[in-house]
């Protein structure tokens, strides 16, 4: 009965260690990745955030559902450019616009029914001038429908992790249960920027469409940021009375990329201006240590019955840790690991292991590789040969 006693007694303390370990684990994590000081008074929700690592610098309201109005073309633009990466369309592609597409009204390239324009000035028009006409010609030119459209839109939203949007059209137009928050939308422009070719596109500030025409479209961006802040160059402005005055803003300096996202503004110069302090902050406490290169070789993953035996890992974006100004950078170090066991077949952008950065035996992050090829199962001739080769290497 006294050791029964004892172990209850023994395991209540445990469990009560537990949960003050977890919780103030949970507090220095959250200290750590949010630094407490509102920049955003005026907005409804905010967000920054390192696009290397996905750390969040600063977040007020993260996860309030709300219209995003036109900043849902983020989605749209990340659909068209994993359409061109996947060979579905080319930029050069002739588009044709439907009747729908050149009735939608708010802002627009004021497409005629029939008319046609490639895919890189509908991308053009979308991501400066905001057309929802062109979003709905582009949905119609990858899907068949904008009803499709949308489909591919929240199939990709649950994707990427998007657990509280839900989207209704391409464009952003108001319509009932059509919302995002500024966290969802900072993982969707995040991956967006994963087409670091987009910036060609929403960082320029002013352009024309129907060149050769006699009257020809002068576009003018609606993100006023990439003109007057140095290093911004996207993504994606949106405005309702019902949403106000909304912004998904990226910039870089030395090496460091943010994401700024807010919603709900009064007014453009309030919107501006708290992005701008956002950006301000960010770039005046963080800086961005790089590990590896855009090219530099990963090394090789070996496929069991593949194909291809091994397959090389080439890094298709830079990678790098955010670390605070004055932080000590010594005994940062990365290595690669990978599943064991690999075997055939395997997806293109399957998970195949992750890069795991320390601080001598602290871990400070870690990314996610995917198989950059499918890799087919090798067939018995491909295997027999295989092994003879093999067995006479190592003869």
């Amino acid at each position: 009965m006294f050791n029964l006693k004892w172990k209850r007694l023994g395991i209540s303390l445990l469990c009560f260690q537990l949960v003050v370990v977890l919780g103030l684990s949970i507090a220095s994590a959250e200290e750590k990745k949010i630094d407490q000081v509102d920049l955003t008074p005026s907005a409804k929700s905010a967000i920054l955030l390192d696009v290397d690592t996905g750390t969040v610098i600063q977040e007020k309201n993260g996860d309030e559902k709300l219209p995003p109005a036109s900043i849902t073309k983020i989605m749209t633009m990340l659909l068209i450019m994993e359409a061109i990466d996947q060979g579905k369309i080319k930029m050069e592609d002739k588009v044709r616009t439907s009747e729908y597409a050149a009735s939608m009204g708010g802002s627009q390239i004021f497409l005629e029914p029939g008319e046609e324009m490639s895919v890189k000035e509908m991308l053009k028009g979308i991501a400066m001038a905001s057309g929802n006409d062109a979003s709905v010609a582009m949905a119609e030119k990858i899907a068949g429908s904008e009803e499709v459209f949308v489909q591919m839109m929240n199939e990709r939203a649950k994707q990427l992790g998007m657990n509280n949007t839900h989207f209704v059209n391409c464009n952003g137009l108001p319509a009932a249960n059509h919302y995002s928050t500024a966290h969802d939308i900072a993982i969707m422009s995040r991956a967006l920027l994963q087409h670091p070719e987009i910036t060609q596109y929403t960082g320029v500030y002013q352009d024309y469409l129907r060149k050769d025409s006699v009257k020809p479209f002068w576009l003018v961006n609606t993100n006023k940021l990439v003109r007057f802040y140095a290093g911004a160059d996207g993504l994606k402005t949106g405005f309702t009375v019902e949403a106000k005055f909304c912004l998904s803003a990226t910039a870089k300096r030395d090496g460091l990329r943010v994401i700024a996202v807010v919603l709900g503004e009064p007014d453009t110069k309030t919107r501006n201006a708290e992005v701008s302090k956002l950006f301000d902050y960010a770039f005046s406490q963080y800086m961005s240590y790089p590990l590896i290169k855009t090219g530099d070789s990963l090394g090789n993953f070996k496929v069991s019955k593949g194909k291809s035996a091994t397959v090389p890992l080439t890094a298709k974006h830079p990678y790098s840790i955010l670390l605070k100004r004055g932080e000590a950078s010594e005994g940062i170090r990365h290595e690669l690991q990978l599943q064991p066991k690999l075997k055939a077949p395997i997806k293109m952008g399957q998970p195949i292991g992750k890069i795991v950065v320390y601080k001598g035996d602290q871990l400070l992050k870690e990314f996610p590789l995917e198989s950059p090829v499918q890799v087919n199962k090798a067939n018995w001739w491909v295997l027999m040969k295989r092994t003879v080769s093999h067995l006479f290497s190592v003869g």
